[in-house]
């Protein structure tokens, strides 16, 4: 059973409005955030590094629960390391780093692993996502093994998509790992 969850932000971290943030704040007993050093010029293997140096902390079954660039720096992570404490991962509007127009000044994440995840995973996506088509992130569940989810025009599934506390996004994580948040 799931017990700690740790959110794994994107690009600029998750602001106040964000409902990573917000789900911090309405449980910091169950809840932690990996901190990047820098997080608006993205270096893959210093994320991977950080998430992993917070995953080693983990002393219990934890939902890593990623957004954008996030997901991208745990789907890295598992294909270098595991933790017997990952109990499951969300990826929530994962970044298509294979893009043309993705950011120069942030390296490392492409190519995008393709290799079975080893722990439960969902992707839910939206059908309006700029960062990433619906098309990419079927096919991301695919290769990854991941559950699939489209949650609909949402844009980014961030602060920008008015959804506060993402009550919808709880409802996923409850069904699906079968846990209560």
């Amino acid at each position: 059973m799931i017990t700690y969850f740790l959110t794994v932000p994107g690009l600029g971290s998750s602001g106040s409005n964000h409902w990573q943030t917000i789900w911090e704040e309405e449980h910091p007993e169950i809840f932690s955030r990996v901190e990047q050093e820098d997080w608006d010029v993205p270096v893959a293997e210093k994320w991977v590094e950080t998430l992993n140096e917070s995953i080693k902390k983990l002393n219990s079954p934890t939902l890593l629960i990623a957004h954008s660039l996030g997901c991208l720096t745990v789907v890295h992570w598992a294909q270098k390391y595991t933790s017997s404490n990952i109990a499951g991962i969300l990826l929530v509007a994962p970044a298509d780093a294979e893009r043309e127009s993705f950011p120069k000044e942030i390296s490392g994440f492409s190519p995008i692993p393709t290799q079975r995840l080893p722990f439960e995973s969902v992707i839910v996506a939206s059908t309006n996502d700029e960062y990433a088509t619906i098309e990419r992130a079927k096919e991301w569940a695919e290769k990854w093994g991941s559950q699939f989810v489209n949650i609909g025009a949402l844009g980014h599934i961030n602060a920008n998509s008015n959804i506060a506390d993402w009550k919808v996004g709880k409802g996923i994580i409850n069904s699906i790992f079968s846990t209560s948040l």
